[in-house]
């Protein structure tokens, strides 16, 4: 029998690694060349395609950037499963937020394996939303779940610190 943790967990993980990787193939097909902006909503919202082979925001490793943040992840996902063998069998918010972050880092890590022609170009991105020339990074589907997971997580993690936290009494000096 399942859990409301795992039934929460297993199918957002698969969903998302297979949402991710589903539309990274489809902007690499359909979007080519790349940083050639393809309106979606007026020039608010774009897709655009790009590699990017450092991590968010283009945090660069420099050549060790493959291998650095491919370790780097693995090594997230290890205190993820972590969280979760300890998470409550009916925390469903929990096992939410750490099937997010984890769906969307597994997404990158396997893009960075995933290089044609033994060529390494990067993690596809392809979500670009600003206006005119003020543009935020462009990014994917498992960017998307790591943000909202690490924000659900931290807010989950506030709250239940807070209510959980033992009463401080001074100590007498």
């Amino acid at each position: 029998m399942l859990t409301s943790k795992a039934k929460a967990f297993w199918p957002l993980l698969f969903l998302l690694v297979l949402a991710d990787c589903t539309t990274k193939r489809l902007a690499e097909q359909h979007l080519a060349p790349e940083h050639v902006p393809h309106p979606v909503v007026g020039d608010v919202v774009r897709f655009t395609l790009a590699y990017n082979t450092g991590a968010a925001f283009s945090v660069s490793l420099g050549e060790h950037s493959r291998v650095g943040f491919s370790l780097l992840a693995l090594g997230v996902l290890a205190v993820l499963a972590s969280i979760y063998r300890t998470t409550p069998p009916k925390d469903r918010v929990q096992a939410t937020a750490l099937a997010l972050v984890a769906g969307g880092a597994i997404g990158n890590v396997m893009d960075r394996f995933r290089s044609p022609g033994g060529t390494y170009r990067g993690v596809v991105d392809f979500i670009d939303i600003g206006v005119g020339g003020w543009r935020f990074y462009t990014f994917n589907l498992a960017d998307v779940g790591v943000t909202c997971g690490a924000i659900l997580l931290a807010l989950l993690l506030l709250r239940r610190g807070g209510a959980d936290a033992p009463a401080q009494t001074p100590v007498d000096a």
